[in-house]
């Protein structure tokens, strides 16, 4: 797009060779700067080779029309704005060349040429502000990925800690425990006892304090660390004794993106918190495949199903917005009474 100090290119498309020059020369007493192709296939040879920010096309030429003119150049990248010049009584079909991504259109009658500039400038506008979105997007995207891989960094400095320290500490107070007790039971068997039942104690808080550490960090750089994540995850929720928990991974699935695996792994953990909480199910499966460069986490269940006014909540708009900073796509599927199917796709590349 042009700035203050670049006048915007515009290439004026008509094979009308009197009216393509009057509009050329228009443009070009207003600052733009103009190329022209009075032919579809001499238009597509310039666009082969250079951009414009704005094509004027006319609708009906001899060698191809505009309609499939646009469609040859759908695979151009990135794509030509454009605007329609139509002759009278075409108002409808320039109307749906709008539908198909025209930003004006023009009349070619008496008031062409005045009209012209303005409603090019207008377009050029249009196309300004749709970039500068763009970008903001963007932006938005790459700031929105920072702060969540600066979180998954807290985590895993706190997940690091409760292993490598409290986890540590707790571990040599029981050991201290244990030989207290062994001291204990030959003079104090009284004391030996709830010594005994301090060293259970901690025992189970040093085994809850390695389930937080996994929590906090569950994936490691190890690139089948998805899979090992997710195994650790089944084992858990089976050791609850219900609902009954398994993983399905038929082939290896090698993921070399921590930040993607960490993202998958917490879906995983989501959607097995939901069924945890709210589903009452029996069994849950949880499914990983790779085939052809896609990838498949699949987590389903065989519980009562979703409520059929909500869709989930929370929980489940978390795991779309993780699905979709990683390029993949959640689906959601549930029949009332027959559990909940969450599915998430993208594709993968080693």
């Amino acid at each position: 797009m042009a700035t203050p100090s670049k006048p915007a290119k515009i290439l004026v498309v008509d094979d009308d060779v009197g009216l393509l020059v009057l509009m050329a020369e228009t443009l070009k007493s207003e600052g733009f700067v103009v190329d022209t192709a009075g032919s579809g296939t001499a238009a597509l040879a310039w666009l082969g080779e250079r951009n414009a920010d704005l094509m004027l096309l006319d609708l009906k030429m001899r060698d191809i029309g505009g309609a499939a003119l646009l469609e040859r150049l759908k695979q151009k990248t990135p794509p030509v704005p454009f605007l329609v010049v139509t002759g009278q009584g075409d108002e409808k079909a320039a109307v749906e060349m709008m539908k198909q991504g025209a930003l004006d259109y023009v009349m070619k009658d008496t008031g062409l040429l005045d009209l012209l500039p303005g409603v090019v400038r207008r377009a050029l506008e249009m196309v300004e502000r749709d970039r500068a979105l763009s970008v903001a997007e963007a932006e938005g995207r790459r700031m929105e990925r920072e702060m969540v891989e600066v979180a998954e960094r807290e985590r895993r400095r706190i997940g690091e800690d409760l292993h490598d320290g409290l986890g540590q500490q707790l571990t040599a107070i029981e050991l201290v425990c244990t030989a207290l007790k062994e001291d204990a039971a030959r003079k104090v068997p009284e004391l030996a006892k709830g010594l005994e039942r301090m060293g259970k104690m901690l025992r189970e808080a040093i085994s809850q304090t390695r389930f937080l550490s996994r929590g906090l960090v569950p994936i490691s750089d190890d690139p089948d660390a998805l899979r090992i994540g997710l195994a650790e995850l089944t084992e858990h929720i089976a050791s609850l004794g219900r609902p009954r928990c398994h993983l399905e991974c038929p082939a290896p699935v090698i993921l070399r993106d921590r930040s993607t695996a960490a993202h998958l792994y917490r879906i995983a953990q989501e959607a097995v918190n939901n069924v945890l909480k709210h589903a009452q199910a029996e069994d849950v499966t949880i499914r990983l495949t790779q085939v052809n460069g896609v990838l498949e986490l699949l987590i389903a269940d065989n519980g009562r199903g979703l409520p059929t006014s909500k869709s989930g909540g929370l929980g489940m708009e978390v795991m779309k917005h993780r699905a979709s900073m990683i390029g993949g796509e959640l689906t959601v599927t549930s029949k009332r009474g027959h559990g909940v199917t969450v599915a998430c796709v993208l594709p993968v590349f080693r």
